[in-house]
C-alpha cells in the first residue's frame, strides 16, 4: 500500500497542527552539545538536522523490538523473570531500582516488583517458571460469573477456589520487593554474583510465617490493633502480609531503601472509614478474564488500609523485616526523596500518582545527628505530613495534616475558570460509609464546610488514634483541606548541586479520581488539559518547628512534540540525577492511547545542565516494543546506568512472524513546515531473547560505554 493510501486509511493526511514561533524559527541544525543520543521517531530541536534533512530522515521509519542504544554503547542483562533469587524468584514487572555499594567492585540492587501484566505473564509463566498454571480452565469456570468472584462466598471444597487460590498465589509471589547481588569483572562488566544478602518479600510474606509480616510504625499502628472499628478487622493487629503495587522508591543516606507502594487499589479495597478502618475484602472480588488480573488481596482476607505506604528496607540487613511508615501517608506513593542534614529535621517528599494526587512532605520531631547513621530510620516514627499548596505566581506553601486542619476543599467554580467541569472528592459527609463524595457546586461545597470545620470533625476519637485514621485516610484528608490536585507526580529528587527538588509530573488533565489544577498544570498556551507532562524545580525554605512553611516553584522542562511547545518527551516518570548534575528521565506514555502514538516508544532521556545544552533534552534510548523503562539508577562511579525494562510485549504479548502495523503521522521541520510519516511499529515483543515467537519477559540491564568510562565523557565538568 502506498503511503498517501495509508495515511488517509487512518484519516490523518488533512490532520493540522499547531506550530509555536520558537520551533517555527529555525535554530539551526548543530546540536548544542556532543550528548551521546539515538534517533527518535519525531524531528528534534537537538537532532542535528536541517529541516530539509529532517524531512528526508523521518518520512518513513520503523520502529524496533529492541533496546536501542547511542553507538558506543551496550546493555548487558543482569536478571529476567523467573530466575532464581533468595527462597523466590525474581518478579514480574520489575521497576525501582537502588544501587548499595558494599565494595569497589561489589554492590546490591534492590528490585520492586510492580503489577501482572496478564497477556505476556500467562504466555510466559510456564518457561520462566517450570510449570503449568490453569488458565484456561479459571477463565471457563469464572465466565458464568462475568470473570470475578469473591472467595468469601465459596465453600471450602469447592473447585474454583483451588483454580483461583493457584493462580492467585503464583501472581503475589511475583511482586514486591528483591535484592539481587551483583559484582563487576576487570573490564567494566557487572554481573549476578548470589550471595547471603539476597532475599524476597513477595505479596504474601508473613501469610504462613508470622515472623516474616512487616512492621508498622506510626500511629496507624493503633488503628490497626482497635479491636472495636467501623470496618474489618483481619485479626493481624499491626502486623502486615506482604507488599505490592511496589513502584517506584528512593535511598536514604544511611544505607536503607524506601519502596513507594502505589495502585493498591487493583488488588484491595482503597476506601477506608472515618475510624481508618478498611471494608470488607469482598469489597474488591478476584477478577480474571485473560487481559486484567484484580483483587489479589482478595482470596487471602487482605485488609486494604494496611497497603498504599511506604516501606523501608535494609538491603545489607535480611534478617530485619521491612517497616511501613504511617507517618508519611497512605496515598497512591510513588515519588520519593529523602533530605538528611545534620542538626536539621529529616525531610521526605513524595507524591501521590494519580490525577489530582498531592505534593507531600514528611518533617520529623527530632533532628539528625549524623546522615548516616543506621539510627536516623527511628526518626520516621514521629513528625508531622504536610501537604503542598501551589500558587499560581510561583509560589507556594504547606499545609499541615493535623486534627486542626481547617476544610477548605477546592470549589468546582475554580475549574470552570478554565473551561472544565470537575467535582470535588471529599471524605463522606456520611461519616458511616467508607471512601469518597463528589460535590459538584459550590454550594455543596459550602454546606460541608459549615458541618465540618477541621478535620478532627471528619474524623472521630482524639489523640494518636485519630491522626493515624487522618494518615490512612491521606488523599481524601488532603483534598479536604485544600491542598492543590497535581498532574500525577511520579517522582522527586533532590540536586545535589542546589538543594532544589525535582518533581516530574506525568500528564494533566482529568478522569474519576480527579483533575490537575489547570492554574498551575496547563500548556505552553494555557491548555487546562496538557496530557504530556512537566518537571517542576521545586525551592523549599527550611522546615521549622512550626508546622507549615513556604517554598518557590517554576517549570522547567515541559513534554510534548517542538512544534506544541514541548521538548520532545511525553510523560515523565522515573528522575536520576548524576554526579555532574545532568537529569535521568524516563518516560511512562500509555501504550493504549492513541494520541500519544506519535512518541514512539517509552524512552530514557538526558536533560544536560551548562556547557550550552541546558534547557534542551537528548534521547539517550528507546525500549522494547509496549515496554515501559524505569528505575534508573547508577553505580558509584557513574560509568553504569541501571534500568528496568518493564512489561514489553503488554498488549499484544509475544510477537510472531514479525507482526507489525502502519501507522500515520504529521510532523513539522524545523522551520514549522508539515510533512507525513509512515511508521511500522511492532505488534508484541520477543525482548529480552529476540527469539521470534518466544513470550517476552521483563528484566534488568547494566548500561556502560564499550570502552568504559563515564557514561557521558563530553559532558563531565572538568576536574
Amino acid at each position: 500500500m502506498q503511503r498517501r493510501a495509508v495515511l488517509e486509511l487512518l484519516g490523518l493526511a488533512a490532520a493540522s497542527l499547531a506550530t509555536p514561533a520558537a520551533w517555527a524559527a529555525d535554530r539551526g541544525s548543530r546540536p548544542a552539545a556532543a550528548v551521546p543520543r539515538v534517533r527518535g521517531p519525531i524531528p528534534l530541536p537537538s537532532d542535528g538536522l536541517s529541516a530539509a534533512e529532517q524531512r528526508r530522515a523521518y518520512a518513513q521509519i520503523t520502529l524496533e523490538d529492541r533496546l536501542v542504544l547511542p553507538s558506543g554503547y551496550r546493555a548487558d542483562l543482569l536478571a529476567v523473570w523467573g530466575d532464581s533469587l533468595g527462597a523466590g524468584r525474581f518478579g514480574f514487572n520489575n521497576d525501582h531500582l537502588a544501587f548499595t555499594p558494599l565494595e569497589p567492585n561489589r554492590g546490591v540492587l534492590t528490585v520492586n516488583f510492580e503489577y501482572i501484566s496478564p497477556i505476556p505473564w500467562r504466555q510466559g509463566f510456564s518457561e520462566a517458571i517450570g510449570q503449568e498454571l490453569p488458565f484456561d480452565a479459571l477463565l471457563q469456570a469464572l465466565e458464568p460469573q462475568q470473570g470475578k468472584v469473591d472467595l468469601a462466598t465459596l465453600a471450602a471444597d469447592a473447585p474454583l477456589r483451588q483454580l483461583v487460590m493457584e493462580v492467585a498465589r503464583a501472581a503475589m509471589a511475583d511482586l514486591g520487593i528483591g535484592v539481587i547481588e551483583i559484582q563487576r569483572d576487570a573490564k567494566g562488566q557487572w554481573h549476578r554474583q548470589p550471595g547471603r544478602l539476597e532475599r524476597r518479600v513477595t505479596g504474601l510474606t508473613g501469610l504462613e510465617d508470622p515472623d516474616q509480616r512487616l512492621r508498622v510504625s506510626g500511629p496507624a499502628a493503633l488503628v490497626f490493633r482497635r479491636r472495636d472499628r467501623l470496618g474489618y478487622d483481619d485479626g493481624l493487629g499491626d502486623r502486615v502480609i506482604g507488599t505490592f503495587a511496589n513502584c517506584s522508591g528512593g535511598q536514604t543516606p544511611w544505607g536503607t531503601v524506601l519502596s513507594a507502594e502505589e495502585n493498591v487499589q487493583s488488588q484491595v479495597v482503597e476506601a477506608v472509614h472515618a475510624d481508618g478502618s478498611s471494608p470488607s475484602p469482598s469489597g474488591r472480588p478476584f477478577a480474571y478474564d485473560g487481559t486484567r488480573l484484580d483483587g489479589l488481596g482478595n482470596p487471602f482476607g487482605l485488609a486494604g488500609n494496611k497497603y498504599g505506604w511506604m516501606v523501608e528496607l535494609d538491603p545489607r540487613r535480611p534478617d530485619r523485616p521491612a517497616v511501613k511508615h504511617s507517618w508519611l501517608g497512605r496515598c497512591r506513593h510513588e515519588a520519593v526523596a529523602v533530605r538528611a542534614v545534620a542538626k536539621q529535621p529529616l525531610i521526605v517528599y513524595s507524591g501521590c500518582d494519580r490525577l489530582g494526587g498531592h505534593v507531600y512532605r514528611y518533617v520529623s520531631d527530632q533532628a539528625i545527628v549524623d546522615p548516616r547513621d543506621p539510627a536516623n530510620s527511628a526518626l520516621f516514627e514521629a513528625g508531622r505530613l504536610e501537604v503542598a499548596r501551589f500558587n499560581a505566581d510561583g509560589s507556594g506553601h504547606w499545609i499541615p495534616l493535623t486534627p486542626q486542619a481547617p476544610i477548605a476543599p477546592v470549589p468546582p467554580s475554580h475549574f470552570r475558570r478554565f473551561g472544565v467541569e470537575q467535582a470535588t472528592l471529599v471524605p463522606h459527609s456520611d461519616r458511616g460509609r467508607a471512601g469518597a463524595e463528589a460535590l459538584a457546586s459550590d454550594g455543596e461545597v459550602n454546606a460541608y464546610r459549615q458541618r465540618y470545620r477541621t478535620l478532627a470533625d471528619l474524623y472521630p476519637g482524639g489523640g494518636a488514634t485519630q491522626m493515624g485514621a487522618i494518615l490512612i485516610d491521606a488523599h481524601l484528608a488532603a483534598n479536604a483541606v485544600g491542598a492543590t490536585p497535581a498532574a500525577r507526580p511520579e517522582d522527586t529528587d533532590l540536586d545535589p548541586s542546589t538543594g532544589d527538588l525535582l518533581i516530574a509530573f506525568t500528564a494533566g488533565g482529568g478522569n474519576e479520581d480527579g483533575r490537575a489544577d489547570p492554574a498551575i498544570f496547563h500548556g505552553p498556551r494555557g491548555q487546562a488539559t496538557w496530557p504530556y507532562g512537566w518537571v517542576m524545580r521545586l525551592q523549599d525554605a527550611p522546615a521549622s518547628p512550626q508546622p507549615g512553611g513556604t517554598f518557590r516553584w517554576r517549570m522547567v522542562a515541559t513534554g510534548g512534540a517542538p512544534w506544541q511547545g514541548g521538548l520532545g518527551f511525553a510523560n515523565p516518570d522515573n528522575l536520576a540525577i548524576d554526579r555532574a548534575g545532568h537529569v535521568w528521565m524516563v518516560t511512562d506514555r500509555s501504550t493504549k492511547a492513541a494520541d500519544l502514538d506519535l512518541f514512539g516508544p517509552n524512552s530514557c532521556w538526558v536533560l544536560p545542565q551548562g556547557q550550552g545544552a541546558a534547557g534542551e533534552a537528548f534521547c539517550f534510548a528507546l525500549g522494547p516494543a509496549e515496554c515501559e523503562l524505569t528505575g534508573p539508577c547508577f553505580d558509584a562511579d557513574d560509568s553504569t546506568l541501571f534500568l528496568s525494562v518493564q512489561h514489553p510485549g503488554e498488549d499484544h504479548g509475544c510477537r510472531r512472524d514479525g507482526a507489525r502495523e502502519a501507522q500515520a503521522h504529521q510532523l513539522r521541520d524545523r522551520a514549522g513546515q508539515p510533512f507525513e510519516q509512515l511508521r511500522w511499529v511492532p505488534l508484541g515483543s520477543n525482548w529480552p531473547s529476540g527469539v521470534p515467537g518466544r513470550a517476552p519477559r521483563p528484566g534488568v540491564v547494566a548500561i556502560r560505554r564499550s570502552g568504559g568510562g563515564p557514561l557521558l565523557p563530553s559532558l563531565v565538568p572538568p576536574a
